[in-house]
């Protein structure tokens, strides 16, 4: 399974943004996709994830800022960026999991697929 990230950028404090993942591929179903962001010298974190039933959670920092959503019959997955702040810079990922296609109906192993990351810079 294939993602491609878009939608990053050079945006004011306060401004907003939405990025975008299209997932493409072979599959039999898949369990979630999320949103993980890493800044420079920082671990790569999970900021929003969205499973195939709905659930969503969010990373506190962003809580009440951001939001993702899904749209299954465009394969694509959004994450909608508000009132940004300067501590949001980072290279934004996009990740799903979720099953390959198994024998007959049934599903095979699972996989975790990442995009290629999307640079979304905050200024003050």
């Amino acid at each position: 399974v294939q993602l491609q990230a878009s939608g990053g950028g050079l945006v004011q404090a306060g401004g907003s943004l939405t990025l975008s993942c299209a997932y493409s591929g072979s599959y039999h179903s898949m369990s979630s996709w999320a949103w993980y962001r890493q800044a420079p010298g920082k671990e790569r974190e999970m900021v929003a994830r969205i499973t195939n039933v709905g659930d969503q959670d969010y990373a506190a920092s962003v809580k009440e800022r951001f939001t993702i959503t899904g749209d299954s019959a465009q394969k694509t997955v959004y994450l909608h960026m508000n009132s940004l702040q300067p501590e949001d810079t980072a290279v934004y990922f996009c990740n799903a999991i979720g099953f390959l296609a198994g024998k007959g109906w049934s599903p095979g192993r699972s996989f975790t697929s990442w995009g290629q990351g999307t640079q979304v810079t905050v200024s003050s």
